[in-house]
């Protein structure tokens, strides 16, 4: 930097930081997420659902595959009749317009007119077509040719653009297709009028370089195109979550995920994680969303409580150990600065506080520190004593109850002819 006359430094405008680009949040908990097996929402539930993803603050949701049966029909058309027109209170606390409503359709007319007449009352509804361009995709399922799916991608789009201004295309298995065929497919679909590219990782077999050097090849080509490209990714390998995020680092603007991670198989990209690593990682990406963190436990609870689909207790964000410390190192860290073994505040994703678990390997300061919120104020020999008791229990179970602290404490001051400390 050059100095001023004063000698304060100059700062380099090319060093400064720039406004965060936005990220619109696709979320396809009711859709894609709903096809995870043994999982079936009513519109009702759909609805409760929807209802706390506007709360939560997501750009666009998808309710639903309105072809697939009456049920889901309905279920679409109450999300579009009522989110998809209700205003709601954005992250600065203002008033917002309401989510985009969206529905899938394959490459049909029937399906197309069956998502429009889903998401139709909608403020800003949403026809999202899935077309395959993997070989194998073509070949065994479509039983169609490589310019026949062209042709349906184009044909389709057009038919959808001239019902809905807002039309989403996802080359399904993108990841296994052709890249040079998958190009001349979207460019058929941009011609058409598609307003949004979305490149799904269907079986979740990329990594994070060759995803994100596919998402980076088609923002490249689509440059000078009035689109968005999109990112959605799935979990077989455990790289969804990567996979998106090699997405942003290279174009993508918009991101599909679910609540949880659940969906086909081994499920989606979580959205919450996504979200999270934007925010906490703010200076890499120099990315934001609309989302309401605060709003992000409610809706996991929700999804969990709607579905019947259990979070893992060590899941990223929302598990119910996501924020717990049992180890006795940590645990003293944790006691000292926080900082040192949490890299966000619960508080922001809507969690109290964080928990300090005790377990064999917990140290003298959580127990200290346990039994001051029980009410004793326990130091040396006693605390010593204590701790041998806790330590027996925790070898024949996993756990040790209020009740039982207070029970080893009660004993402890016994045996010691003291008075218990409180």
């Amino acid at each position: 930097m050059k100095a001023s006359r004063d000698n304060l430094p100059v700062p380099n405008p090319s060093l400064q930081p720039t406004k965060p680009e936005l990220v619109r949040i696709f979320d396809t908990t009711l859709r894609d997420g709903e096809q995870s097996p043994g999982v079936s929402l009513t519109a009702d539930a759909k609805l409760q659902i929807a209802e706390q993803l506007a709360k939560l603050g997501v750009d666009v949701i998808e309710a639903g595959f309105p072809v697939s049966s009456p049920g889901d029909m309905s279920g679409v058309q109450k999300i579009a009749k009522s989110v998809g027109q209700a205003k709601r209170t954005n992250k600065h606390g203002l008033i917002a317009d309401p989510p985009g409503i969206a529905a899938m359709a394959r490459a049909s007319r029937a399906d197309i007119d069956s998502a429009w007449r889903g998401v139709r009352d909608a403020i800003y509804p949403r026809i999202h077509i899935v077309l395959a361009t993997s070989d194998i995709h073509m070949e065994y399922k479509l039983r169609k040719t490589r310019p026949e799916v062209i042709e349906m991608a184009r044909s389709s789009v057009a038919y959808a653009r001239n019902l809905c201004n807002d039309v989403e295309f996802s080359p399904e298995d993108a990841t296994r297709s052709d890249r040079d065929y998958l190009v001349q497919v979207l460019e058929a679909a941009v011609e058409a009028g598609a307003t949004t590219l979305n490149i799904p990782d269907t079986v979740g077999y990329a990594t994070p370089e060759e995803y994100g050097a596919l998402i980076g090849f088609i923002h490249h080509h689509f440059a000078s195109a009035n689109v968005t490209v999109s990112a959605h990714c799935h979990d077989d390998l455990g790289l969804a979550t990567a996979n998106t995020l090699a997405g942003l680092a290279n174009g993508a603007r918009q991101v599909e995920g679910t609540i949880n991670g659940i969906g086909e198989r081994a499920g989606n990209a979580c959205m919450t994680e996504t979200v999270m690593a934007l925010r906490t990682r703010a200076p890499l990406f120099s990315l934001e969303t609309n989302i309401i963190t605060k709003e992000i436990w409610r809706t996991s609870k929700l999804v969990s409580d709607l579905t019947g689909m259990v979070v893992q207790p060590n899941k990223a964000i929302v598990g119910a150990n996501a924020f717990a410390h049992q180890a006795g190192i940590h645990q003293d860290g944790m006691l000292k600065n926080k900082r040192t073994y949490e890299i966000m505040d619960p508080s922001d994703v809507g969690v109290s506080e964080s928990s300090l678990v005790l377990g064999k390997l917990s140290g003298r300061n959580a127990l200290r520190s346990k039994l001051e919120k029980l009410g004793y104020h326990v130091e040396g020999e006693k605390l010593d004593q204590v701790s041998i008791r806790v330590k027996q229990v925790l070898d024949i179970q996993r756990a040790v109850s209020d009740l039982q602290l207070h029970e080893i404490c009660a004993e402890v001051f016994r045996s010691t002819n003291a008075a218990v400390a409180y």
